[in-house]
């Protein structure tokens, strides 16, 4: 188990078993940018992004007690993100844009580094309009993997597909962006 697993079941279990207002802030601040971002690509209103993260963190307090049942936290969080938009969606479905219309800026969450400062503008914006030329399953499983972090086999459950299909979508998406950046 990573560092970070280890780090995340021991805020669950304070949080489940001693109310730990403190782990929930800890899990707030190491979860919320992440479920915003992913919750954008389903709901275009930075307002409502905002009150459904929101609300999901009202989630995870509500079944604290229940947390430690969890097996596997981030593909738990991201499952109640996941319903919670698709359910605001249904209701406000005029309201909102759909994931083909959301852009992904493949560089939005980094940090960068000396390295990375390297990369050129003109190479940026290249790779993310290749990512955006991506189908919305392929564009998702990129997003989930390389921006989020996910492991591939809590990304290809959470996108209801195997693990083969999940690095055929991978593999699709970075060849897309390396022919992209190949021919600029």
């Amino acid at each position: 188990m990573r560092e970070k697993d280890s780090y995340i079941r021991a805020l669950l279990a304070e949080l489940s078993m001693n109310d730990s207002e403190q782990a929930f802030e800890a899990l707030f601040h190491l979860y919320a940018d992440r479920i915003l971002r992913y919750v954008q690509l389903f709901v275009k209103s930075r307002e409502a992004t905002e009150e459904l993260t929101e609300d999901i963190f009202i989630v995870v307090w509500t079944q604290r007690e229940k947390i430690m049942d969890v097996q596997d936290f981030n593909a738990w969080i991201y499952g109640v993100a996941r319903f919670k938009a698709l359910k605001l969606l249904r209701i406000h479905q005029p309201e909102y844009l759909s994931i083909d219309d959301v852009p992904i800026d493949l560089f939005a969450s980094t940090q960068t580094t000396p390295e990375d400062d390297c990369i050129s503008k003109e190479m940026a914006m290249t790779a993310n309009r290749a990512i955006e030329r991506l189908s919305p399953k392929v564009k998702m499983a990129f997003k989930l993997v390389r921006e989020d972090g996910m492991k591939y086999k809590e990304a290809a459950e959470h996108l209801g597909i195997s693990v083969k299909t999940l690095e055929t979508h991978i593999a699709a998406a970075t060849k897309a962006i390396a022919k992209a950046i190949r021919r600029e």
